[in-house]
């Protein structure tokens, strides 16, 4: 966690509050003291929503079911059994979390508009549901006995005080989050989560805890809301306004960032229900039309917000995603954090027994059997539509086969996902790299160290050895996306050591490379190897491989054609008429 960071986020948030509390004390308006108080809570609300969305790229229409379930849930105690909001809206909390959890489990399945679709039936279920219960319109009883005890207050200024708590809160606990493991490994997955799951983070365990900590945050806001208006309607509560909104003022003020939903809804809400106020008789949705008048203007002037949009102005080139951190590079540290130790040894390291796996009426794999020693390069060569990538998807759990077994270590790996492959030791990169465009290279490694540290610092120093075996310290601080062909696969070979791998699965690694640079990165992988990390790759380039590899593997049509070493192979008239040509043995 940057601690600095976080500190002066405090402070800003801190300020913020005082001032906002300074400005209230200032207005004896009930109609304005009203909205005071119902801006920090729609606020709260935004952030909520950037909380899962800003961070995972899951857009969520239906943050208004837990809003809602938190807004009945104080009323009905309050109707029913007479409880305070105090104690209800702490229980608001946790129904908007358990309900986050729930919502989670099986919506996750789904990705892209599907998941933003089936998100949206959840609050229209409910909506229905408590129509036809009965509970069209709930009234909260008065107790103007005890005030205190029920948030009755006849000075509304209580009710801001408490509104901005809840936002100042939710701002600590954003900031806190943004700037930790949390906040990385959402961005990761926001950016690319193939990659992220890759580099060993666990997807679908940081996207159930961000949406139940998102919708636990929800929860408390409805429950808050209840007792401000003192009525609960379906419509009010579970609306498609209410999800929407929290969705628009994220995206109006800046989705991932910290501030972008408060500027969002402190322009917005005033700004509609001033004119709702005056204009309702004439032009009833003139609300609707407010927000709808604010995305257009965003996506024309501010397409990422208004915050990026002065960030860019102002900064330009040094934008900061939320969750992205400041360096930690340590390239002091020995490179030797990475050897992989004499006890790690297992012979063979890999074994592939009899896998298959049909596409259709394509044949991508077909019985393959064959073993890797450990510290050996193994090369996977043949030609277009042999089966190479479909077999590292295969080995590293993104594909599972029809048939067929991998061991490695000693251990059958088909019942495990990517990220859990990669916590036993194997790492990869991709064929089209797959870089986190948006954050540094050091962020982009440290994500990888994630999966085998406790702290940022130790992520740090694991990143850091691993920038410098590939030679990229001096790129440590620029944005992945300004890199180059060369240091994008450097550095994605670089993130894949981070994970402290005894096997790298490295997938044509040379593609697109001039002959220097080609030089340069077979020269890194072989850095590699002396570390005691065992490479299996994929390649094109002949020339290259057969300065690089131990042993060959061929296949064709998915099935193996032949095995051995590089002048057996090369020589074999199967793989000269399948792969090479005969103008190699020309050109030899």
């Amino acid at each position: 966690m940057n601690l600095s960071g976080s500190r002066k986020d405090f402070l800003h948030i801190g300020l913020f509050g005082l001032g906002y509390l300074l400005l209230a004390l200032l207005v004896n308006n009930s109609y304005y003291l009203l909205i005071m108080t119902i801006v920090p809570i729609w606020a709260v609300m935004g952030l909520s929503w950037n909380l899962f969305s800003g961070y995972s790229g899951l857009i969520s229409f239906g943050h208004a079911a837990f809003f809602g379930l938190g807004a009945y849930l104080v009323a009905l105690c309050m109707v029913v059994w007479n409880l305070n909001p105090w104690l209800t809206i702490v229980l608001a909390t946790l129904t908007g979390g358990i309900a986050g959890l729930l919502v989670g489990i099986p919506t996750f399945r789904l990705r892209g508009h599907y998941f933003a679709l089936a998100m949206l039936a959840y609050p229209l279920a409910l909506l229905y549901i408590f129509e036809w219960l009965g509970y069209q319109e709930v009234a909260l009883p008065m107790h103007r006995e005890a005030p205190l005890a029920y948030m009755q207050f006849e000075n509304q200024h209580f009710y801001i005080v408490i509104a901005l708590l809840l936002l100042v809160t939710t701002l600590g606990i954003t900031s806190v989050l943004s700037r930790s493991r949390f906040g990385m490994s959402l961005l990761a997955i926001k950016l690319d989560e193939d990659a992220a799951e890759a580099a060993g983070i666990n997807t679908l365990y940081w996207k159930l805890l961000a949406i139940t900590v998102s919708a636990a945050i929800a929860g408390a806001a409805g429950g808050f809301y209840a007792v401000v208006l003192l009525v609960v309607t379906p419509l009010a509560v579970f609306g498609m306004l209410v999800s929407a909104q929290a969705l628009i003022f994220a995206m109006f003020g800046g989705v991932g960032t910290l501030w972008g939903p408060v500027l969002g809804a402190f322009i917005l809400v005033p700004l509609s229900e001033l004119l709702y106020a005056r204009y309702a008789a004439d032009f009833p949705g003139i609300q609707g039309v407010i927000y709808g008048m604010a995305i257009i203007a965003v996506i024309l002037f501010a397409p990422q917000g208004i915050l990026w949009k002065l960030q860019s102005l102002l900064k330009p080139g040094q934008i900061r995603m939320l969750g992205s951190t400041a360096s930690v590079a340590d390239f002091s540290v020995s490179q030797d954090l990475l050897v992989v130790t004499p006890q790690e040894h297992v012979s063979p390291i890999l074994a592939v027994s009899g896998l298959s796996k049909s596409f259709g009426g394509l044949q991508a794999t077909n019985d393959l059997n064959f073993e890797v020693r450990h510290g050996e390069l193994l090369g996977i060569i043949g030609p277009n539509g042999a089966g190479k990538t479909t077999l590292f998807n295969l080995l590293n759990g993104f594909i599972h086969p029809d048939k067929g077994e991998i061991n490695f270590r000693g251990q059958g790996l088909l019942k495990q996902r990517p990220n859990q492959r990669c916590a036993k030791g194997m790492a990869r990169t991709f064929q089209v790299p797959k870089p986190f465009t948006h954050l540094s290279v050091l962020d982009n490694v440290v994500i990888g160290a994630y999966v085998h540290t406790r702290t940022k610092d130790e992520a740090g120093r694991h990143a850091s050895a691993a920038i410098q075996i590939v030679g990229l310290h001096d790129q440590c601080d620029m944005p992945a996306a300004n890199l180059t062909n060369k240091e994008l696969r450097l550095m994605e070979l670089a993130r894949a050591l981070a994970c402290a791998p005894t096997l790298i699965l490295v997938d044509e690694i040379l593609a697109g490379l001039d002959p220097d640079a080609m030089q340069d990165v077979l020269e890194v992988l072989r850095r590699v190897r002396g570390l005691g990390i065992t490479i299996i790759i994929i390649e094109h380039s002949m020339q290259a491989m057969v300065q690089l590899v131990d042993r060959f593997v061929v296949l064709d049509h998915g099935s193996l054609l032949a095995e051995g070493i590089p002048d057996i192979i090369m020589r074999n008239p199967l793989v000269i008429e399948a792969y090479l040509g005969k103008k190699w043995l020309e050109n030899d």
